[in-house]
């Protein structure tokens, strides 16, 4: 008895849809105006949706260059939302010293690692095989930053505490670049020069990946006493970078290190830091922080856009009722029920919202991985907010026609069949 019930009920929603899919292919364009509202409303969802996952997996994959259990510290915040006044309280703040990094190294004892990096510029390479484009990064460090930078040495070594003490011309190269300089061999060994000073090759790291625009593999690694001397820049603030011996230890050796920089930056008690600490998980937290104001916004927006699309809908459907009053009372004359009639014209206004928001989520995923494209990161689909997108346009559906079928519902059968 029970499966006859359900047989019967699936057989009137089968009934419902089809007539809701002809009464849509039979007034095309009313149709097309009438979900235009739903589609605008769904598609500025689902496309700031798609884009900010966009953002948020390439901030994951940029930040994926610290090591496990590992944070840095720097005089700047690595992303700022602030104004003028903020900047200036930064720009306030003391550098951060090759000597505070020394520090750092020398006190902490729940870090397994202790690098000190500066980037330094952006300049030329040039070997006897190949000259680059002035964009090749130059990067400061010590030997601490190889394990905080998850970096893996393919060929040769690494930089050395003599090779940093001794200020010596030595270099590692990432894997790009040095596909780019040393195209028929192994760089390791080889003479290079960086914005024309001589230096010798001691390593190549194991690649990481296209990011930064497919430049992530495009620098080259100097020992930071011999950035800091060529280059003059002794004002630089610098990075520390700090890789805890494990995860369990991670928050006290966060609390140790910022202890030992406030006694060092003489930071008085009660004062807030004057420096920023930041890791892959924070930075990510950050931008969901800052994202939020933008999706609410968004949902807010949207949903006045769904509101006055359902109001559309609703005056398109009671037009329908007075239009099909005939086919109404020749219906209940043959044996329909109220509820039949109700459901007919319920599935009609959710077969109109649902088209519509299918439509404004296929635009909206393709807008926003054009954004995915340009960046040359993976495309996002946001499968959360498309599925709840096309609740939401049921919900619009069955509110807003669920009147206009009661309606329809309640016509007097003989007055129908009346009607001209």
């Amino acid at each position: 008895m029970k499966s006859q019930g359900s047989n019967l009920l699936l057989g009137e929603l089968h009934e419902s849809f089809s007539m809701a899919m002809n009464a849509l292919v039979a007034h095309k364009l009313r149709s097309a105006l009438t979900l235009l509202g739903v589609l605008i409303g769904v598609f500025s969802i689902i496309i700031v949706m798609t884009a900010m996952r966009v953002l948020k997996g390439n901030i994951e994959k940029e930040m994926s260059q610290l090591g496990s259990q590992t944070f840095a510290i720097q005089k700047w915040p690595q992303v700022q939302f602030g104004g003028p006044a903020e900047w200036e309280k930064y720009w306030r703040r003391k550098n951060i010293t090759l000597a505070h990094g020394r520090k750092v190294e020398d006190k902490a004892t729940l870090a397994s690692s202790v690098g000190i990096e500066g980037n330094f510029w952006g300049g030329q390479v040039e070997t006897r095989y190949q000259k680059t484009p002035p964009t090749v990064q130059m990067l400061g460090e010590t030997p601490g930053s190889f394990p905080a930078r998850n970096w893996t040495v393919a060929e040769g070594r690494a930089l050395s505490e003599t090779d940093v003490d001794n200020a010596r011309d030595v270099c590692v190269l990432g894997s790009g670049l040095a596909k780019t300089v040393f195209p028929f061999g192994s760089p390791v060994g080889e003479r290079l020069k960086l914005n024309g000073i001589n230096y010798t090759v001691i390593g190549l790291l194991a690649p990481k990946g296209g990011s930064l625009n497919g430049e992530q593999d495009n620098f080259a690694v100097i020992p930071i006493t011999t950035a800091i001397n060529r280059t003059g820049r002794w004002w630089r603030s610098l990075t520390i970078l700090v890789q805890a011996r494990d995860a369990a230890s991670y928050e006290d050796c966060v609390e140790q290190v910022r202890g030992i920089l406030r006694v060092v930056r003489k930071v008085p008690p009660g004062a807030e830091d004057d420096f920023e600490l930041f890791s892959n998980d924070s930075l990510i937290q950050q931008f969901n922080s800052f994202t939020k104001a933008v999706r609410i916004g968004v949902v807010v927006v949207s949903s006045i856009s769904l509101l006055a699309a359902g109001i559309g809908i609703m005056n398109i459907m009671l037009v329908s009722v007075t239009e099909r009053t005939r086919e109404i009372g020749i219906r209940r004359a043959i044996g329909a029920k109220k509820r039949n009639i109700m459901a007919q014209f319920i599935m009609e206004a959710i077969v109109l919202c649902e088209v519509g928001g299918a439509i404004g989520v296929g635009f909206g995923i393709l807008g926003g991985n054009i954004l995915a494209w340009y960046m040359k990161v993976p495309p996002a689909i946001p499968i959360d907010w498309i599925v709840l997108g096309l609740l939401i346009c049921s919900v619009v559906g069955i509110v807003f026609g669920t009147y206009p079928a009661y309606k329809a519902a309640n016509l007097d059968p003989i007055e129908s069949l009346r009607y001209e």
